[in-house]
C-alpha cells in the first residue's frame, strides 16, 4: 500500500498530547501542508493562525469549559470533563483556519485542515480536528481570543487543529461500507 493511503487509513484522533513542543521543521511541514492544500478557482478563501503559545491555548480551553458548564444540556460538559476538562487535550500545537465569506470558504478551509492531519500523522504526530475551538471564541471573552489571535477583518473560524505527540494511541475507525452507494 502506497504511503498516502496507508496514512489516510492508519489516522485517529488523539485527545491526550504530550506537552513538548513541536520542531521548528515540524511547524513548517505543518504550515507547508496546509499552503498546498487546493482551492476552487485557486482563490484560497483562508487565512491560517499557529498558535505554540501553551498559556494561551489553555486559557482558551478553560474559557471553552466555562461555556460548557452554562449548557442547558449537561451531557457534553459531563462528556469534556470524563475526559479530562479539556477540548485542546493539552495539545502544544494549534492550527486555526479561518475562512472569508465567499461561496467556497468552509469546503476550501476542511480540506486544508485535512492535509494538516494527514500530514502530521506523516511526521509521527498525534492530531484531532476540533470543531470546538468555537466555543472560546464565540463566548463571553471571544472578542479577546480573536484580538489576540490576530483574526483579520472579514474572516470567521472555520475549523482547527491540535497536534503533537501522542500520549497514547487508538484504533481508526471501522469503515461503514452503508455509508456508499455504487452507481454503475
Amino acid at each position: 500500500m502506497n504511503d498516502v493511503l496507508k496514512a489516510i487509513k492508519e489516522r485517529n484522533s488523539c485527545r491526550d498530547f504530550y506537552p513538548e513542543a513541536l520542531t521548528e521543521e515540524q511547524v513548517k511541514n505543518l504550515v507547508d501542508a496546509a499552503l498546498a492544500a487546493p482551492s476552487a478557482v485557486n482563490r484560497m478563501p483562508w487565512h491560517i493562525i499557529v498558535v505554540t503559545d501553551k498559556a494561551l491555548i489553555e486559557e482558551m480551553d478553560a474559557a471553552a469549559m466555562d461555556e460548557i458548564a452554562g449548557y442547558e444540556n449537561k451531557d457534553f460538559y459531563n462528556r469534556m470533563k470524563d475526559r479530562g476538562g479539556k477540548i485542546f487535550y493539552d495539545a502544544p500545537f494549534m492550527m486555526f483556519v479561518l475562512k472569508d465569506e465567499s461561496d467556497w470558504g468552509t469546503l476550501d478551509s476542511g480540506i486544508v485542515i485535512q492535509n494538516v492531519a494527514l500530514a502530521a500523522h506523516s511526521m509521527g504526530l498525534g492530531n484531532v480536528i476540533c470543531g470546538m475551538a468555537r466555543i472560546p471564541l464565540d463566548g463571553a471573552k471571544g472578542a479577546e481570543f480573536k484580538k489576540r489571535l490576530q483574526f483579520p477583518e472579514n474572516h470567521s473560524f472555520a475549523i482547527s487543529i491540535c497536534v503533537g505527540k501522542a500520549k497514547s494511541g487508538k484504533e481508526p475507525h471501522e469503515f461503514d461500507m452503508s455509508k456508499v452507494t455504487y452507481v454503475k
